[in-house]
């Protein structure tokens, strides 16, 4: 089978993988030279700790072919570093107690260990905190190298190609006429394109039950030690489905957030990049138009956080960003996969999950649509 795939994000990517995989043959087109959207501005981190129920075993599933992935792709820069949510009050302490006797801990690699124990695990952690819930399922990839090292291995390893700054412009009768004019036919036509929800996507597709978020992250220079886990702290159980219980309805009442926290909807997120520098955020907002400025206030109060939890100050802030994801609305859905007809699928909204589960659902995808 020949198939197009228009859109060079992981979405698009990881169903080129799955694709080629299964022995068809590939092309993916994508309008900018590289991808530059959700794709590239995000932690890389295949978060299972966070995930709801029911999205617990396509995590899982996700960080198993994630490794896989790595192995054969050592330029992916998979880890399976784990995570350490950094608890601040008894109330947070709480959370995780209660999550950790769940039936599900250990499935999600779920502990909780007292400050001498995370300072084992890791030693960078010198600030102030009373426990932290380990969650050894996490992992990280390199956001804005995994991509073309995963095109790279396609390109040698199969029947693959990438066009680059190539727009698609319609889709009619198995073919994809691009922005010059050249036409593209496919047995099967996999429109993957992020968080543009207009132009070709609606015209193929509809309104779609999605919507667009907006984060703000920031990069440093290198730490100079090793950061051997990601770290998140308790506002990240405001935020993640999974920690949803009696006593985050507690901490909800007995504890607001900071009102910095609470204005740009935030959580504290940070891994280590193979480079050594720290990548921070994240901020939400759902309401368009979007501002086109970022804002410092979420930056000064999340590099404090940082700086608690380590005990020292941050090296340099050097790169700040806002990005945009595309967000499935339907409750219990992992993405919108939409059928269009005459051999034309849409698959988008993921939402922040994208980086983790984008490798299972393309496998979905294969199986759903009969690769």
């Amino acid at each position: 089978m020949r198939v197009i795939i228009v859109g060079g994000g992981v979405i698009g990517t990881t169903h080129a993988w799955e694709a080629v995989r299964r022995g068809h043959s590939v092309v993916q087109l994508e309008r900018e030279p590289e991808a530059r959207g959700a794709t590239v501005r995000n932690f890389g981190l295949v978060w299972v700790s966070g995930r709801a129920p029911f999205e617990l075993e396509a995590a899982l599933r996700a960080r198993e072919l994630w490794e896989q992935i790595g192995a054969q792709v050592p330029g992916v820069g998979f880890r399976p570093a784990g995570s350490l949510t950094l608890l601040r009050t008894p109330d947070e302490v709480a959370v995780a107690e209660e999550v950790a006797g769940r039936p599900d801990a250990a499935a999600r690699g779920f502990s909780v260990l007292d400050p001498d124990a995370v300072r084992a695990l890791n030693p960078a952690l010198r600030g102030k905190f009373l426990a932290a819930l380990h969650c050894s399922r996490d992992a990280a990839v390199e956001s804005r190298q995994a991509l073309p090292a995963i095109r790279e291995y396609l390109a040698g390893a199969g029947d693959y190609t990438f066009r680059p700054g190539t727009e698609a412009r319609s889709v009619q009768g198995g073919v994809v006429v691009d922005d010059r004019g050249a036409r593209h036919g496919g047995d099967l036509i996999l429109l993957c394109a992020g968080a543009a929800h207009n132009g070709l996507v609606r015209e193929v597709a509809g309104d779609l039950p999605v919507r667009r978020v907006r984060l703000q992250m920031m990069q440093t220079d290198p730490l100079g030690e090793p950061l051997t886990t990601a770290i998140a702290d308790g506002d990240s159980f405001r935020y993640y489905p999974a920690f949803g219980g009696t006593s985050l309805d507690l901490l909800r009442r007995n504890e607001p957030q900071d009102p910095v926290a609470e204005e740009n909807r935030m959580q504290l997120l940070c891994v280590q990049r193979l480079g050594g520098g720290l990548t921070i955020g994240d901020t939400h907002e759902y309401d368009e138009p979007f501002p086109v400025d970022v804002q410092e206030a979420p930056y000064s109060y999340l590099a404090g956080v940082v700086e608690g939890f380590l005990g020292r100050p941050l090296p340099t802030i050097r790169q700040r960003w806002a990005g945009v994801y595309s967000q499935c609305v339907e409750p219990g859905e992992l993405v919108c996969r939409v059928d269009a007809g005459d051999g034309v699928w849409v698959v988008t909204g993921p939402g922040g999950r994208g980086m983790t589960l984008a490798p299972a659902i393309a496998e979905r995808s294969a199986d759903v649509i009969g690769l």
